[in-house]
């Protein structure tokens, strides 16, 4: 008891508070999220992402090993495919010869040794900008699972060590674990966006793909009906566990800050490790403030990182990764 003991002898420097700290940030924490566009030469910053850019499939390259350099060993690809490609059952998305095939194949000549996570869901592909096929106004479930397997093991054969489904169809875990199996990958592994929330915080994401649901008769205007209600808690538990039942080597909680409670609740009750994607709406509102002179950008950045990590995430997603990664070295 006080005075014989005095908790504030453990801050007294930032030596002690180093030697001390319960979670330390590196490298090998993160997950880089990039965004790939057809053509040549392409660097395109995203206009509600701030320093964050599309790139061609030569430029993607460079920036592959870049982010080796730094310590950064693992990707997660999402491709921005043209209109004239796009339909509603996902036709492109198991084009062997298609552009997320291509960049799989790019990363992986470039550094081979990089890990490749791919985005498993049909909204790139959707005339609709629904992650899934769309049946007299519904989202349909089972024909979109077949085509999410079908698409994971394209994946696969072009190179991905992971599979990261993000749609929330129901049973596309054991669906694709079982494709995948079938076609002699075993290998590959599935990370799971097990908890994903319909959350109003992905809008920048979606200009970035140009895969917003589009505002049409008879098509529904949010994605409600498959990603989970923000206001559940136990939900998520159940999805998860499943998840894990049908496959997943990996499980994701989306988005990040806000749901951080969810965070600590499944990583207290799996076995597998816990990834959290630090989305894109959290990385605007830090940009935003920042260029406003509201928060201080590298302060806060890794106070919202540190937090992340503290929740139990094992993996982290983040738009960040190479800021944070440039500022800890």
């Amino acid at each position: 008891m006080y005075p014989i003991k005095r908790n504030r002898r453990l801050r007294t420097n930032e030596a002690i508070r180093s030697l001390v700290r319960e979670t330390i940030i590196s490298p090998n924490d993160f997950l880089v999220p990039l965004f790939i566009v057809e053509g040549k030469g392409v660097k395109e910053e995203i206009a509600s992402m701030p320093n964050y850019h599309r790139y061609s499939l030569d430029l993607l390259q460079a920036e592959v090993k870049e982010l080796w350099k730094l310590g950064l060993k693992s990707v997660l690809l999402f491709v921005k495919v043209p209109d004239h490609l796009k339909d509603n059952k996902g036709t492109e998305a198991i084009n062997p010869d298609g552009l997320m095939q291509r960049a799989i194949k790019t990363v992986k000549n470039a550094c081979p040794d990089m890990l490749v996570m791919t985005d498993v869901a049909l909204d790139p592909y959707s005339v609709y900008g629904h992650d899934g096929i769309i049946e007299n106004g519904i989202v349909v479930n089972d024909d979109t699972v077949d085509v999410l397997a079908d698409m994971s093991v394209s994946h696969a054969q072009a190179g991905a060590n992971f599979v990261a489904p993000s749609d929330m169809m129901d049973g596309r875990i054991l669906a694709i674990r079982e494709a995948l199996e079938d076609e002699g990958f075993t290998d590959t592994g599935i990370m799971s966006y097990s908890a994903k929330y319909a959350s109003a915080f992905y809008g920048p994401f979606r200009d970035a793909l140009d895969s917003a649901p589009v505002d049409a008769q008879d098509i529904p205007k949010d994605k409600k009906t498959y990603q989970m209600d923000y206001a559940n808690r136990f939900e998520a538990l159940r999805e998860t566990e499943m998840d894990i039942d049908e496959g997943a080597d990996i499980v994701m909680v989306k988005p990040g800050l806000c749901y951080l409670d969810i965070v600590r609740e499944i990583k207290n009750e799996v076995d597998v490790p816990v990834a959290v994607y630090q989305v894109s709406g959290e990385y605007a509102m830090l940009k935003a403030a920042a260029e406003k002179g509201w928060l201080d950008h590298d302060a806060v950045m890794m106070e919202q990182v540190t937090a992340i990590k503290r929740a139990g995430a094992d993996v982290i997603a983040s738009y960040f990764a190479k800021d944070i990664v440039k500022l800890i070295s």
